[in-house]
């Protein structure tokens, strides 16, 4: 039976494996007192393509996770006592992408969001997408987005304790406590 730290950040590109990564993760970690594992969905569904993901993220979950739904205020649910239940936030660029088309202040938002990880008692695996690993954007939008997801993920890479990096299915350690950083 492995152990969780409080904080866990998992970043890699679209189909990467992340979500996977994340509930294999807490699955190894459960036991009979932290049964069920929490999910904290951030997506909305404005279409049937996107429905189609989302049930399939559900079938592949199962029946035993407690699912909450929250587009906006991840930072008030975090708030809430989960009882030392893992949870698992799915995904915090989405998240983002509902503040930013909602107009609201990003780096306030974050901030916002980045305090209530320090504060949960954990475990908590967030769930992010790394988008600056291609070309620049070439409109302002999603060069706005591109940088606030960047700084986002910085911010809650300096908080966690441990942060993975999803490539083909395979994870890469950046950040653990076993690892000395320089």
């Amino acid at each position: 039976m492995s152990s969780l730290p409080p904080l866990t950040l998992i970043l890699g590109g679209a189909r990467s494996g992340k979500s996977r990564r994340a509930e294999t993760l807490i699955a190894a970690a459960l036991t009979p007192e932290t049964v069920p594992p929490v999910y904290i969905a951030t997506s909305q569904c404005f279409d049937a393509e996107m429905a189609e993901r989302i049930a399939l993220h559900q079938q592949q979950r199962g029946a035993e996770w407690e699912t909450i739904e929250e587009p906006l205020d991840l930072a008030g649910v975090l708030g809430r006592d989960f009882s030392g239940r893992p949870v698992l936030v799915d995904c915090l660029t989405l998240w983002l992408t509902n503040h930013l088309l909602a107009d609201h202040d990003l780096e306030a938002e974050s901030a916002a969001l980045v305090a209530a990880l320090q504060r949960c008692s954990g475990p908590v695996i967030c769930v992010s997408n790394e988008v600056g690993l291609g070309i620049v954007p070439d409109n302002a939008l999603a060069r706005r987005f591109r940088d606030a997801a960047g700084r986002l993920n910085q911010a809650v890479a300096a908080v966690s304790q441990r942060v993975e990096f999803i490539a083909a299915g395979l994870p890469m350690v950046l950040k653990s406590p076993t690892l000395v950083s320089l």
